[in-house]
């Protein structure tokens, strides 16, 4: 499971004032926190800043790197501010993300082909989100398909059928598993990735929802999630499910996470 940290993002309270005043402690303790919680991937997200956007995630990209030993999440959809921060990233970052909507993908598509960046491909098109599980694949068809074409390793492609909140339809949730299993068995070699918190909107017990739903998902194949690691259950979840989906031989994370204490807060 390839975990992207979500925690610095300019829409969260706290970030946004970091950011401009370029608070450099609070920044790398979130992105250390997320490190050693297990994200694999730190997002970097600058998009309130209009204008400053390519400035801040250069600076981000920095501020995290300094003290982090893992690939950055580049969290925009403008070419130029991802040029900025890609020049100074170390390593193969992720970029976070292209999609069928005609403005963005004419924008990002130059960024990702041929080269080894990560990708993640939203199945959303001019058409809006799509609702059903045939509506995501035909989606997904056309991203995996185009960015192949384009020379971008089908190794690389994360795609992301995007959740929706079970609270407006009761099948949303069906529609989106459905999706990666359909994703995981018609393409083989690409990953799938999600951020998940959505399908809990509108509904109490967030947390335990959205932990059960990640543990659903890993079951049809999901292999990617933008999620905060710092929630032990959706991780201690995660470590579980991975390991009865036989992603874990001899079920050494498992048994490692037990020893690390990533269990005990169930008592």
């Amino acid at each position: 499971m390839l975990i992207v940290g979500e925690l610095i993002n300019a829409s969260r309270k706290a970030i946004a004032p970091a950011i401009e005043n370029q608070d450099k402690d609070y920044i790398q303790k979130v992105a250390k926190d997320q490190r050693d919680a297990g994200a694999n991937f730190i997002d970097v997200n600058a998009g309130i800043f209009v204008g400053k956007e390519g400035e801040y995630l250069e600076w981000l990209v920095k501020t995290v790197q300094e003290v982090v030993d893992a690939p950055c999440s580049i969290d925009s959809p403008d070419p130029k501010a991802i040029e900025k921060a890609l020049a100074v990233h170390k390593g193969t970052a992720m970029i976070n993300s292209i999609s069928l909507e005609k403005s963005r993908y004419d924008a990002l598509l130059p960024v990702v082909a041929g080269t080894d960046l990560k990708v993640v491909a939203l199945c959303m098109s001019d058409d809006g989100m799509p609702e059903t599980t045939d509506a995501r694949l035909a989606n997904a068809d056309k991203l995996i398909n185009s960015l192949v074409k384009n020379n971008v390793p089908i190794e690389n492609i994360y795609v992301d059928p995007l959740v929706q909140p079970v609270f407006t339809n009761s099948q949303f949730g069906i529609e989106f598993l459905n999706a990666i299993e359909g994703i995981k068995t018609r393409y083989p070699g690409v990953h799938t990735m999600c951020g998940l918190s959505n399908v809990s909107y509108g509904l109490p017990i967030r947390k335990f929802m959205n932990a059960t739903f990640a543990i659903m998902a890993i079951a049809k194949g999901l292999d990617g999630l933008i999620i905060n690691p710092l929630e032990p259950l959706m991780m201690a979840g995660i470590i579980t499910a991975e390991t009865l989906a036989g992603r874990d031989d001899y079920c050494t994370r498992y048994l490692k996470a037990y020893r690390d204490k990533k269990f005990e807060f169930l008592g």
